[in-house]
């Protein structure tokens, strides 16, 4: 079947005022700007599940590196004489291979990596290899050789790439080559050969594409992590989710664990590899490669706040009912004590501990946090029993850092009606809600913040995504209704200072959870319609909003709106009026904009609509990777009044930006 994109239709014209009347007529005081827009607002969610660290947004190509895995050769295949020992140079990485002679000249001792679902590299580009080595039992210099191969190959060679190491120093010593294939190979391996008389024994073994994001060694995959940068984040929350607590507390993420040297960080157990057994990874593990250093670095070069979330003393508590699973309320204070020395690590001066760890990692500068959450989606007394020691010694320590609470595992019920008083009483400065809900949810939702408390903690919508009913994927019916959603977070600008969909990333082979909003394989990556949803919002989010009307009210696709979402801002450092609306109605809509009560001497200027939409509610950009919905962009010519009419299609989210002419 052939693929094209749909083709989106956009008519949209300026005209005179009162030559048109509309059908609907969509009022924007512009003498009113309103709340600010937070440049949190719209952000990131990231969570090591669906294989989005290692076999992801890490661009390490080896599996089970360093040899840690419960099994250390699972991911390797190893012929001729291999033995692993446990007496190596790393303290919390003990494991190492040694490679021998087999004792016959046309006979190999050696080992090869299957990688993550396939080592993958590309024609022509570079890889960087490296591992730690010494000659085994204190011999003479040894030699290895580094092969890139396509398994699959029918030609005359499986070898795409070919690079020698001489192991030539009697004690651990990094080394490295350089790698650079012939052909494009989705489902590679790396393959090491033992080419000498003398042994050698075999650490870290690592591959990185030579083209990391910004370049970095211990770096990203480029193409995800532009992915993220395009999408102009506010805001970036890491690690996690539901791996911060942890299945049980000895597998929560430990942030301390995640830093200084690399080939020093401990293998930590992924919940996720066993949670969904209909979705099982066995090896799904995490290095602790892509750490809190590199979140903190990559917050810093996509600009968005960093948003860390740490462990409150709760394992998940889905999965342990038991209170013994639980860290005692007076045993908390190496949990509190973790908090603060993040605190150290992102902000303090280099003569600190934490903050000269920092430093020797590269970036002597603070990286300027202002927001930590503490806990998940924990609930009950349990809960703020343990939170507010942490608030205590957080806002005695640091009372300039704002402090993320939960609100519990959904967007209602119980546990929520709970928490959120529970939240004001500890005087947490932002509530984190979450909600994977269907359609209704989302088209009800637009509402959902107009009667909050504004003098309470403020809103972080921490977790969302539309699961539509019985097509829990990314089709273009569920951005659409995120869209109208998201109209009502931007009216309610003053009380949600954040909003970030999730989960982030899915590889197409290794998913446990959907939707998400990237998906990827080995060589490949590409936006959902979802992610075109976040990025026009990011992207076009304003400073202060602007009231906007239909007969009188918001618009929110209540009775007699004709299944319209409207929200409007003004940007004040670009000059510009943006208006937002999503029509979920099956009819396209004529539509007035009437920039009501403009200064004097100001007017409209040339202007442009962006539209995403789609002749099929079920299309997605998954199936092959594929764009056949993403954003069409047309220009609105300078109308002679403050009106401009617009024909919005059926299903589809447009933005309208008009310049602001002095």
């Amino acid at each position: 079947m052939s693929i094209r994109p749909f083709i989106i239709s956009i008519i949209a014209s300026a005209l005179t005022a009162g030559t048109v009347v509309a059908a609907d007529e969509l009022v924007i005081r512009t003498d009113r700007p309103g709340a600010e827009v937070q440049p949190t607002m719209y952000g990131l969610f990231f969570e090591d599940i669906n294989y989005a660290a290692d076999g992801g947004l890490y661009a390490e190509k080896v599996k089970n590196r360093s040899f840690e895995f419960p099994n250390p050769l699972m991911g390797w295949e190893s012929f001729g004489n291999v033995t692993v020992k446990t007496d190596g140079p790393f303290e919390r990485n003990p494991h190492y291979v040694t490679l021998m002679p087999v004792g016959h000249r046309d006979k190999a001792s050696g080992l090869t990596n299957e990688g993550y679902f396939g080592v993958s590299f590309s024609k022509g580009e570079g890889y960087r290899f490296s591992l730690w080595a010494r000659p085994a039992d204190g011999g003479k210099d040894s030699k290895i050789i580094v092969e890139l191969i396509d398994p699959a190959s029918e030609g005359e060679t499986q070898v795409m790439a070919r690079a020698t190491v001489e192991i030539d120093k009697a004690d651990w010593t990094r080394y490295t080559a350089s790698l650079r294939p012939s052909e494009t190979v989705e489902k590679g391996k790396l393959r090491i050969f033992l080419d000498s008389r003398t042994g050698c024994d075999l650490e870290h073994i690592s591959l990185f594409p030579a083209d990391t994001w910004r370049g970095h060694e211990n770096g990203l995959r480029r193409d995800l992590a532009q992915k993220l940068a395009d999408l102009k984040p506010g805001v970036f929350r890491f690690p996690g989710g539901c791996i911060v607590e942890g299945t049980d507390l000895p597998t929560r993420y430990q942030w301390k664990n995640s830093v200084g040297p690399v080939e020093n960080r401990p293998l930590n157990e992924n919940r996720w590899h066993y949670t969904f057994r209909h979705r099982f990874y066995p090896d799904y593990y995490q290095s602790y490669g892509l750490g809190f250093y590199e979140y903190f670095l990559l917050s810093e070069e996509i600009g968005a706040e960093p948003l860390p979330v740490l462990s409150v003393g709760l394992a998940c508590q889905y999965q342990n009912n038991d209170e013994s699973a639980h860290v005692p309320v007076d045993s908390l204070q190496p949990y509190i004590d973790d908090a603060l020395d993040l605190i150290e690590f992102a902000n303090g001066d280099t003569t600190t501990e934490w903050g000269a760890l920092r430093a020797e990692m590269g970036h002597p500068e603070p990286f300027g946090l202002k927001f930590i959450a503490i806990g998940n989606e924990q609930w009950g007394p349990e809960y703020g029993v343990r939170l507010r020691p942490f608030i205590d010694a957080i806002r005695k320590a640091h009372p300039e850092i704002k402090i993320v609470g939960s609100s519990g595992p959904g967007p209602s019920g119980d546990k929520f009606d709970y928490l959120w008083p529970e939240m004001k009483s500890l005087k947490a400065d932002l509530v984190d809600e979450h909600f994977y809900a269907d359609e209704n949810f989302f088209l009800n939702g637009a509402t959902r913040y107009d009667s909050y408390d504004r003098k309470g903690p403020k809103v972080f919508a921490g977790e969302y995504a539309c699961h539509g009913k019985g097509k829990k994927y990314n089709h273009f019916n569920a951005a659409l209704m995120e869209a109208a959603f998201m109209t009502g977070l931007e009216r309610n600008a003053d009380i949600v200072h954040m909003a970030t969909y999730a989960p982030l990333f899915a590889h197409v082979e290794g998913w446990q959870w959907r939707p998400d909003l990237i998906w990827f394989d080995n060589l490949r990556s590409v936006p959902t319609a979802s992610y075109y949803v976040q990025q026009l919002y990011a992207t076009n989010k304003g400073t202060r909003v602007l009231p906007l009307t239909l007969d009188g009210k918001a618009v929110t696709g209540a009775e007699g709106q004709n299944g319209l979402y409207a929200s409007a801002v003004i940007d004040d450092t670009k000059g510009e009026y943006i208006v937002k609306v999503a029509n979920t109605s099956d009819a396209p809509r004529d539509i007035t904009l009437r920039f009501d009560r403009m200064k004097k001497g100001t007017s409209l200027g040339d202007g442009r609509a962006i539209t995403l939409s789609s002749a099929d509610p079920d299309a997605d950009n998954v199936k092959g990777l594929t764009e056949r919905v993403r954003p069409v962009e047309t220009p609105l010519p300078a109308p002679e009044s403050n009106t401009v009419n617009v024909t919005i299609p059926a299903k589809s989210f447009s933005i309208f930006k008009m310049e602001i002419k002095n």
